[in-house]
């Protein structure tokens, strides 16, 4: 009877092994199921025609963006110098590359990328999110590869080649459709649940110290009139928090400028030492600050504004208050008040949301 029990066993194992083998592979095919981005209480942004946003090519950009094989020496991913926990950006003042060389820019965090239309890095050198992406994989202080070495690496591996297919309908891998799909992924990479935000849906209650830092945030400095505010919302405006422009915020005067910001992009003498205005959601998170990362707290970023601000031939005309002697004349309680408005753009979600995640 044993034996006839183990005769029947081992012939129900050849059976099924057989039948696994004889199973056809189930090949990827295009699926353009499109992604619903969420966008919270932001407008609708303005997003490319040529590029629609599909689940697949979501997900092969979030492939793309945690992917080592982009760097040279296979030790670095965009994710390196754009972590999640940091609002993917860089809590070093200068990132660091694979040949162990710095750059000399503070890298912006990776967020909300949709509502900016008018350049993008520090000077703008970058037109679309596309653009941006292929840059730091061919810098030679950052990642140091080149993209047909990239596309040779990433075109061995099947579960890219799948994945493209999935994307575009075609295991062919190039330069261009890697930075469609990183595109995509960057523009999911949404920042609209934060204290403040749930504070204008009614959801939450701002502490008095926060309120009277939003007063601040959004009050004019006119001492004609006796207004005592912080002239931040010039700048900073809109849902981002940003006007998406470039400006010169007085770091320096004309004999101390280093980098050259705008003017590198357009050769106007108007450029110069002008750099991408950043969002300030998140801004507890992505210290240091400004281009150059020279402010490592807020404090210190406040203490800039409110009396530290240098002229020269470019600084901003918004600047004017700031100028002045004694500058804004905030008090240490305002200047304390300001940061407890600026940590309610916190959006803890953004830092822990696993649809960023790296997915391997």
């Amino acid at each position: 009877m044993k034996k006839l029990i183990l005769f029947y066993i081992v012939i129900n194992f050849v059976f099924i092994s057989a039948c696994e083998q004889n199973e056809p592979e189930i090949l990827p095919v295009l699926d353009s199921t499109p992604y619903v981005l969420k966008i919270g209480d932001f407008p609708t942004p303005d997003l490319p025609a040529d590029n629609p946003l599909t689940i697949a090519g979501v997900q092969l950009g979030r492939m793309l963006f945690y992917e080592k094989k982009l760097s040279k020496d296979l030790s670095q991913s965009c994710a390196d110098c754009h972590q999640q926990k940091d609002a993917f950006s860089d809590i070093r003042r200068f990132s660091v590359g694979v040949d162990k060389l710095e750059g000399d820019r503070q890298a912006m965090a990776v967020m909300n990328l949709a509502w900016h239309n008018n350049g993008l890095f520090w000077d703008g050198r970058a037109a679309t999110v596309r653009d941006q992406s292929l840059g730091p994989i061919q810098n030679p202080i950052e990642m140091h590869e080149t993209l047909p070495s990239v596309v040779a690496k990433l075109s061995a591996d099947k579960k890219y080649k799948d994945q493209f297919i999935r994307a575009f309908g075609s295991d062919s891998i190039t330069p261009l459709k890697m930075s469609l799909a990183m595109e995509q992924f960057m523009f999911t990479m949404v920042s609209t649940e934060s204290k403040y935000d749930k504070y204008l849906r009614s959801e939450a209650s701002l502490s008095a110290s926060e309120e009277r830092g939003r007063k601040l945030f959004f009050t004019e400095f006119d001492p004609t009139n006796k207004l005592r505010g912080a002239e931040c919302f010039h700048c900073h405006a809109n849902a981002n928090f940003t006007n998406d422009d470039y400006m010169n915020n007085g770091l320096d005067n004309d004999s101390q400028f280093k980098d050259l910001g705008r003017y590198k992009v357009t050769n106007l003498d108007k450029d110069k030492a002008r750099f991408k205005v950043p969002s300030l959601r998140n801004i507890e998170h992505t210290a240091p600050y400004m281009h150059d990362g020279r402010f490592a707290t807020l404090e210190e970023v406040i203490d800039h504004y409110n009396s530290g601000v240098k002229n020269s031939k470019t600084v901003d005309q918004l600047m004017q208050y700031n100028l002045q002697p004694g500058g804004l004349k905030l008090t240490s309680d305002e200047k304390a008040d300001l940061i407890a408005f600026l940590k309610t753009l916190s959006d803890p979600n953004f830092l822990t949301n696993a649809a960023f995640k790296t997915p391997f």
